[in-house]
């Protein structure tokens, strides 16, 4: 049972959501809770993220990073390297193939990982012929921003064996974490019920308890 849990100060779709956000102490709260890795927004005009924030993160966790932001340039992947993150997200729907196998290689060689997003199936056949390893399923309608799970029981079909899999978005209970897993996933990105909670460890630690208590 692998939770991705993430760190942001606010996202386009809830507004703010930490007015008091301390990346060190909330990436120390997530491992204590359970965690498997750390997603950590450092994109600004949206999610007033900081590389600053991966860095704390990193220097009070030892938990795997992923930098996600809207990645379309090789310097952010070098950038994401020197923060200290561990892979990097890279979303299908802003990438031409050529230029997204490009920074899977460039990440592959400073020893990073690279979690390729998608939403539909076309996104998909995209990034499987661009040779992704590591599949991530966003959840969320770009062009609504509404969420549903549809997109991940749909595309994880479609997924080949050997590919690292991770839905993403619009997961908020054990039930919706052990649906997926019967699914084949093998983690999940959770945020936002996380991140509204008083105490996010505590939240993300209940999460993975009620997950277990369904088995």
């Amino acid at each position: 049972m692998r939770i991705i849990a993430e760190m942001k100060r606010a996202s386009p779709s809830a507004g703010l959501l930490l007015p008091a956000y301390r990346p060190g102490e909330l990436a120390k709260e997530y491992e204590q809770g359970g965690a498997a890795a750390l997603s950590i927004l450092t994109e600004s005009d949206y999610f007033q993220g900081s590389l600053d924030h991966l860095a704390e993160a990193r220097s009070n966790s030892r938990l795997p990073i992923l930098r996600k932001d809207f990645i379309l340039d090789s310097y952010q992947i070098y950038e994401a390297a020197a923060a200290g993150a561990d892979a990097v997200l890279l979303i299908v729907a802003m990438l031409q193939e050529s230029a997204l196998r490009e920074l899977q290689d460039l990440a592959h060689a400073l020893q990073i990982d690279a979690l390729v997003e998608v939403h539909t199936e076309s996104e998909l056949e995209t990034a499987l012929a661009a040779g992704a390893e590591m599949i991530g399923v966003n959840n969320r309608n770009l062009k609504t921003l509404d969420v549903g799970h549809e997109a991940s029981l749909r595309l994880r079909k479609m997924i080949p064996a050997g590919c690292l899999t991770v839905s993403e978005s619009g997961i908020r209970s054990g039930a919706d974490i052990r649906r997926l897993m019967a699914a084949g996933f093998d983690a999940m990105l959770v945020g936002e019920r996380l991140l509204r909670a008083p105490m996010p460890g505590a939240a993300l630690r209940e999460m993975i308890n009620e997950a277990a208590a369904l088995r």
